[in-house]
């Protein structure tokens, strides 16, 4: 005997759909959580949680105050412990250094304000700082903070102290998910990097939260005959 499918699973496969058959597009904002209880009949606890677990998946992006949307980026959450790269080099008895490229406020795109969970008036912070390993360049992190959350961000010097470290210290993180994938870099990143266009590398695209929202997205690029992805995974 068939059994029936319970209703959040069935609001989550329309769902599925939907992005699946292009009929929803990246960045599409999707029906509320009482749209859905209306249109399937359901309890609007029963939405939330389709919703949610979608979120968790990666395949949806939720913003406080504004709804919920088709994420654009293919992120997954993951148990990956996030280290700071200066504790990573000098653990392999390596020196590190940082030159910090850009720091400064820009505009929101659409894209930015439904990852960060801010408005499109707003501006957010931006900052490129290059790392080394013994002199070597081995990643460049590209970063946009919420400036409503770390509105000391601009002050700082990112030569002497690494965004990850010092948003760890400012906005504590709870959470974060992350997509990464082999990519061929852009031609001033590749220059920057001191490596040849056709050089792989390996990028990681990573949004952070701390108890108050989220406070970042960071696109690490990086080499792959120079960097290699570890992670310490905690099973329960």
């Amino acid at each position: 005997m068939s059994q029936t499918k319970a209703k959040f699973t069935v609001i989550k496969e329309h769902i599925c759909q939907m992005i699946e058959t292009g009929q929803w597009q990246q960045n599409a904002k999707v029906p509320s959580e009482n749209e859905l209880a209306e249109q399937f009949t359901v309890s609007r606890m029963t939405a939330r949680r389709a919703l949610q677990e979608l979120t968790e998946q990666g395949l949806l992006v939720r913003s406080q105050g504004a709804g919920t949307f088709v994420a654009t980026f293919k992120s997954q959450s993951s148990l990956l412990e996030i280290r700071n790269i200066a504790d990573e080099i000098h653990e392999r008895g390596h020196q590190h250094q940082a030159e910090q490229l850009t720091l400064k406020p820009v505009p929101v795109t659409d894209e930015i304000a439904i990852l960060l969970g801010v408005e499109n008036s707003d501006s957010v912070f931006y900052s490129e700082v290059l790392h080394f390993e013994n002199n070597e360049p081995i990643q460049l992190e590209q970063r946009f903070v919420n400036s409503q959350l770390v509105p000391n961000y601009l002050q700082q010097n990112f030569a002497q102290i690494t965004p990850h470290e010092y948003l760890s210290n400012e906005a504590p993180l709870t959470e974060a998910t992350h997509e990464i994938e082999a990519v061929l870099a852009k031609h001033h990143i590749c220059q920057l990097l001191a490596i040849d266009d056709s050089t792989p590398c390996l990028q990681v695209k990573r949004r952070t939260w701390s108890s108050q929202g989220v406070v970042s997205l960071a696109i690490l690029t990086a080499p792959g005959n120079k960097y290699r992805l570890g992670s310490h995974l905690v099973l329960n």
